[in-house]
């Protein structure tokens, strides 16, 4: 679980929007939700050096689609982030998932 996330220099993580904040805390929710260990060292840091394409995409829609829809007390469970960003790969034919997520339990249709 996401505890504590260290202010991003100049300033706050400004919720409501998508700035460098909001990103970078995009990558750390998404980093440990996925089980990616260091989001830096992963590829899905805000301003890393090696940063992976289709994370960075996902990162950056997350923040677009999550975060900057919340305001300043909220709550997300590992479930959500896990189940957004399923939907997200599946959504643009992406099949080579996040370990994370190839071990969820498969959606139920509705029928």
């Amino acid at each position: 679980m996401l505890r504590e996330l260290a202010e991003p220099e100049g300033g706050g993580f400004g919720w409501g929007y998508n700035g460098g904040g909001t990103s970078a805390a995009a990558a750390a929710i998404l980093a440990d939700a996925l089980d990616l260990g260091d989001p830096d060292k992963s590829g899905i840091g805000y301003l890393s050096d090696s940063e992976d394409d289709v994370l960075s995409q996902l990162r950056e829609d997350f923040c677009d689609d999550v975060l900057s829809q919340l305001c300043d007390h909220w709550r997300l469970r590992r479930g959500v982030v896990l189940r957004w960003s399923v939907a997200w790969y599946l959504q643009r034919g992406i099949t080579d998932l996040p370990a994370a997520l190839t071990e969820l339990p498969p959606l139920q249709s509705q029928t």
